[in-house]
């Protein structure tokens, strides 16, 4: 069959890229398309080196043309890479000395056990041996001193290299810093996002951090004016989206992964967990209950081309561990300790592939032109 140029590019319309809002014609990710009898080569410009994504650009080019013309087509796709030029005006958070790998935890909308999964996610990581911080960003409803057991502590005033910085209260070997550590815990906290975000800097830059393998930073729910001011400050590793399967939860979650892959922002995304996922009576354990739906989160994950690092089953002790200011992960020999040894696994592992196949995040870059701010990706 002769092969038209023009009806590949049309078919072509039908691809995104991962990450990029526009099909790959339109983005002009797609250089050219050459037809050489049977043979058809799509000449192909990304802007990230992700092996994943190549590799499924690739992938979908070729069952697309192979479905709409003929299996009998032979399809080459060469893909170049192109990471956007920086501009040297730009102004980039900086990186905090001795910490290796910034993770933000992040949720679409309140409610879904952002904050337990980031309490169980830390003191994983810490029995196996990696040297962990918690920073509780959710200004207005923080809640890692209640699930830490250290809701009555006070970070104290240490000196390192002559400057005054705060010591993190420490717990089951976790160093932590959180708003709530300096408000009373019946007391609102009324700030406008200037006031919050200089609270955030000096939690993040004025303490003495020490030696880290992994900072968590626990964002508030949604998609709102402390996410920017955090990754204004801070070149973040990679975040991780945690969100229960119902409909409501995924909806929102889904925005939460678009605004770290957004042009602007360009933060990986590590992965999605799925929370309440399934109940499992203590009297029927062969039977799981699908109360919230079943696998929202898992097929999001598939839907939008990102890692699903595995679910947390909707379990009393969790909660009880939380409010009793003792993760439950902590609890040898059960299901809850399995549960997030296998998702802090997958963790460690999409960061050291996220670190092997792309170069270190920048923090967002703020252009100041005439007066006027305009936030850029780097």
């Amino acid at each position: 069959m002769k092969l038209d140029r023009k009806e590949i590019l049309s078919a072509l319309e039908t691809i995104t890229i991962a990450g990029e809002g526009k099909n790959m014609v339109e983005s002009g990710a797609v250089k050219n398309v050459l037809t050489f009898g049977n043979e058809v080569v799509v000449e192909l410009t990304i802007a990230t080196p992700a092996m994943h994504i190549k590799k499924r650009a690739e992938d979908d080019i070729k069952k697309l043309i192979h479905e709409r013309f003929s299996a009998d087509i032979v399809v080459k796709v060469n893909i170049k890479v192109e990471t956007p030029t920086q501009n040297p005006n730009e102004i980039k958070g900086k990186a905090i000395p001795g910490i290796s790998n910034i993770i933000a935890v992040a949720s679409g909308k309140g409610g879904v056990g952002k904050s337990t999964v980031t309490a169980n996610l830390a003191v994983t990581l810490a029995k196996m041996g990696f040297k962990v911080g918690v920073l509780d960003a959710d200004i207005y409803g923080p809640s890692m001193p209640i699930m830490f057991d250290v809701e009555n502590e006070k970070p104290i005033s240490v000196e390192v290299d002559g400057k005054s910085k705060m010591k993190p209260i420490e717990s089951y070997g976790i160093k932590i810093l959180s708003i709530g550590f300096f408000t009373a815990p019946s007391q609102a906290v009324i700030w406008r996002g200037p006031m919050a975000a200089k609270a955030l800097n000096q939690m993040i830059f004025d303490a003495d951090w020490g030696q880290l393998d992994f900072m968590l930073i626990d964002l508030p729910p949604g998609t709102g004016d402390i996410h920017l001011s955090i990754m204004q400050s801070l070149p973040i590793t990679g975040a991780v989206v945690v969100s229960t399967p119902q409909a409501v939860a995924l909806a929102d979650a889904k925005k939460g992964v678009s605004m770290f892959l957004s042009d602007s922002i360009k933060v990986p995304v590590l992965g999605i967990i799925e929370n309440m996922a399934y109940f499992t009576p203590e009297e029927l354990p062969n039977n799981k209950y699908y109360i919230f739906g079943q696998q929202g989160a898992k097929n999001l994950a598939e839907d939008l081309q990102v890692p699903f690092l595995g679910e947390v089953p909707l379990v009393q002790s969790i909660r009880e561990a939380g409010d009793y200011g003792r993760p439950a992960a902590l609890q040898t020999a059960s299901i809850i300790e399995t549960v997030f040894e296998e998702i802090t696994r997958n963790v460690v592992q999409e960061t050291v592939n996220r670190n092997e196949a792309l170069p270190p995040t920048e923090a967002i870059k703020i252009t100041t032109m005439a007066g006027c701010s305009a936030v850029k990706g780097k």
